[in-house]
């Protein structure tokens, strides 16, 4: 495939991994690369730069192809300077930018030769993004899996207009999970997807508990709930006691204060690393109702260019010639 985001991240197919927390190391990292997307770590669950340093290296001792650092930034309290200058040091091919004002990363990557992507869920994130300097965009609707926009746009109307207001590439982001996703992504004028939730069920990512892979597998598409929107920033899980719990304190008045610790990163972590679902919860998107198998990255990358080729004989055979 050839679009400008295969050509700006020098990559084969327009398939770039999100950053999951957590979970994003580099034996995922890397499985992506090497099937031709951009995979990704995780710089915010590193937190230092010494164990930073080693995982971008380790990646590099698993493939020669490009893969990306993602900066959550809002996770770092703004202390992720540090990391940054690794990843600077460290010639990455690529840096992506979410959960936060990605300006002071974007005006210290200039001059750098680092490719930039910034996550959005609106089209004046998109606009400013594109103002700063980033090389591209990801649009995330509210289908998806982890921190979402506050505005509640879905994807096929969030993507074609962002991509309408700008004019540097925009990848899909958001209810992506086959080849048919990716289809309708280039068919709204994307020119590249952004998967996580699916990137979660699979073999090369290691770091997820076998319960955490069972509940994405068998859970439905209306098995998903949204945390935090209380508190300003809204993040969809899998549906559990524990997520309907937070729901319901948040519904009480609760604060940050009161829900800190229910929403910590160790909460996540309790869920995702040992699959205890009643001390916390594990990010998923709506996409989780199209997934029921936990391939190989190869073999999943595989099944989507096949069935995105389907996808277009099927559509070429209903138009008249």
């Amino acid at each position: 495939m050839k679009t400008r985001v295969t050509d700006i991240l020098g990559i084969e197919y327009p398939i770039v991994q999100g950053g999951l927390a957590y979970l994003a190391y580099a034996e995922l990292a890397a499985a992506v690369s090497n099937a031709g997307g951009l995979g990704q770590i995780t710089a915010a669950t590193l937190r230092t730069q010494d164990k930073l340093r080693e995982e971008i290296r380790k990646v590099r001792s698993l493939t020669k192809k490009p893969f990306g650092v993602n900066f959550a930034i809002a996770r770092h309290d703004g202390n992720y300077q540090d990391l940054l200058e690794v990843a600077i040091e460290e010639k990455v091919p690529a840096i992506s930018i979410t959960g936060g004002n990605p300006q002071p990363v974007l005006e210290r990557l200039k001059g750098e030769d680092i490719r930039t992507l910034v996550l959005v869920s609106g089209v004046r994130q998109a606009q400013k993004a594109e103002e700063l300097g980033a090389d591209a965009v990801m649009a995330v609707g509210q289908e998806g899996g982890g921190h979402i926009g506050r505005d509640d746009i879905g994807t096929m109307v969030l993507i074609p207009r962002v991509v309408d207001s700008i004019s540097i590439p925009v990848l899909a982001s958001g209810g992506i999970g086959d080849g048919r996703g990716l289809l309708a992504a280039l068919a709204l004028g994307a020119e590249g997807i952004e998967m996580g939730t699916r990137f979660i069920a699979t073999q090369e990512c290691i770091h997820a508990n076998k319960n955490y892979k069972q509940a994405i597998l068998q859970a439905k598409e209306t098995d998903t709930a949204i945390i935090k929107k209380s508190l300003g920033a809204p993040g969809r899980v899998l549906k559990t006691d524990y997520a309907l719990d937070i729901i319901k304190r948040e519904q009480e008045g609760a604060t940050y204060e009161d829900l800190k610790e229910m929403i910590s990163g160790l909460a996540n972590c309790k869920f995702i690393y040992e699959g205890s679902e009643t001390e916390g919860f594990g990010w998923a998107g709506q996409v989780i109702g199209l997934i029921d198998t936990i391939p190989t990255v190869q073999e999943l990358f595989d099944s989507m260019i096949f069935a995105a080729n389907q996808g277009i004989s099927r559509i070429g055979g209903y138009f008249e010639d």
